[in-house]
């Protein structure tokens, strides 16, 4: 049970988190963050990985190989990233988030060797320990602290040089690889995948979503010369079919190992039924090597558990209000293909904010063809675009647009906007931090209950 005490504990770990650079703030040295945990007696060697990579759908594919892996009555460890509303989402033990007392403990174990690793760093003219670096390490202490037997281990940006990549993944797993944060993993999908394809480890098991014809080469020749196995959606299994049911959709999937019919997944969108079909082989390479079927009452509670928030999360009544983390071209594009599958509206409002660093008009030109009416606003973040921006883009874009100082402002009006018609609906999308604003506004102002004149 948590107590006052301990959640003030756990926050000034935050406070203490944030002093440092910033997630944005990435240097390849991977290093540092294996001296780390070489004082602390490498914690992450005391658990099977399941390592997962990506550019979209990786976090809902970790979230599903966990509830599968859970499902087989194995303790679990999830590290994903970003959060929606506080940091303690970040590290899941057994489907909650770490409790404030075992981060605070683990943070207790980890502070004094930080101070010696910093120490040896600023000597060498280095910078110290980043905000993720030292997440990932207490990710891996409050893990081996439950103690967990499987942790699934979300990369933060690339792979090779992620501070992630100090656990050795048994299963690396490889969602839809795009152009994304090309300022630090280059220009071409094939230099993004070469950065990803780092997290193959020596003999592993590799499964991987379809790929980009240069991504697949690169995923190839890095198994090939780690000795590891490898199967690509479409070859070595498959999403076969998805149909659309009550609160998410039936799956029939071929997998590596058995072919799996009408499980139910209580998530829209083809795109998560195509990562089902990611997480069913991830596990089934963990288990049984790839040649040992899921039983039916592991996949379907496995399945049936699982939960992606912020990833096209139902948040508001009369009128349907949706939050969806999509951030880039690619994931806009799964949002409006799912928009378009799942749900029978004829006018979408949509509550737009992106951040600097990200492709803004590659996402309201995906966003476009669904788009009545875009509200152009601002997420809660330095590295925020301005509204002004966003409502340029949409307004070249030929789209009725109004601009919005904030959330609260844009939610309202797009609100009110849909109310006026049975057959509106809106979604807030655009960026994973304006989706935490999302949430939170959401229970706050309680949209469930309907609008209110």
């Amino acid at each position: 049970m948590t107590t006052d005490h301990d959640r003030s504990r756990a926050d000034r770990v935050y406070e203490a988190l944030l002093q440092r650079q910033g997630e944005r703030w990435v240097q390849p040295r991977v290093e540092r963050t294996a001296r780390l945990l070489a004082f602390l007696d490498d914690p992450q060697r005391t658990y099977r990985v399941v390592h997962v990579t990506g550019t979209n759908g990786k976090t809902s594919t970790s979230r599903m190989i966990e509830s599968l892996v859970r499902a087989h009555g194995l303790r679990t460890g999830l590290f994903t990233s970003p959060h929606l509303e506080r940091f303690t989402e970040r590290i899941m033990i057994d489907g909650e988030p770490v409790a404030d007392a075992a981060i605070a403990d683990a943070w207790d174990e980890v502070e004094p060797f930080a101070g010696i690793v910093d120490a040896e760093l600023a000597a060498a003219g280095d910078a110290p320990l980043t905000f993720f670096e030292l997440l990932t390490v207490l990710a891996f202490v409050a893990c081996a602290d439950a103690p967990v037997d499987v942790l699934v281990l979300e990369v933060g940006m690339g792979g090779s040089w992620d501070s992630t990549n100090t656990a050795d993944g048994d299963v690396a797993v490889f969602a839809p690889i795009d152009l994304d944060h090309a300022d630090r993993l280059g220009d071409t999908i094939t230099e993004i995948a070469t950065v990803k394809a780092g997290i193959i480890k020596d003999g592993a098991a590799v499964v991987s979503a379809r790929q980009d014809a240069a991504a697949e080469r690169v995923l190839r020749e890095a198994a090939a010369a780690k000795g590891a196995t490898i199967a690509f959606e479409g070859d070595g299994f498959a999403l076969v079919e998805d149909r659309l049911a009550v609160g998410g959709q039936l799956l029939t999937v071929r997998g590596l190992a058995g072919t799996y019919t009408d499980e139910y997944l209580p998530l829209y969108g083809t795109h998560q039924g195509h990562n089902a079909a990611l997480a069913i082989a991830a596990v089934e390479s963990l288990i049984g090597g790839g040649t040992i079927p899921l039983t039916g009452d592991v996949l379907a509670e496995g399945l049936g558990q699982v939960t992606s928030p912020g990833r096209l999360q139902l948040v508001g009544a009369e009128p349907t209000v949706l939050v969806d983390a999509a951030h880039n071209p690619h994931g806009a594009r799964s949002l409006v293909a799912a928009l378009r599958e799942a749900f029978d509206f004829d006018e979408w409002g949509i509550v737009l904010g992106v951040l600097s660093d990200k492709d803004a008009a590659g996402i309201v030109a995906e966003l476009a063809p669904v788009a009545a009416h875009v509200f152009a606003t601002v997420p809660d973040s330095e590295r925020a675009s301005d509204a002004e921006t966003i409502a340029d883009l949409a307004e070249a874009a030929g789209l009725r647009t109004s601009v919005h100082p904030d959330l609260a402002d844009a939610a309202d009006e797009a609100r009110r906007w849909a109310a006026a018609s049975a057959r509106r609906a809106v979604v807030i999308a655009g960026s994973v931090v304006l989706a935490g604003q999302a949430l939170a506004l959401a229970a706050a102002e309680d949209w469930k209950s309907g609008w209110e004149q």
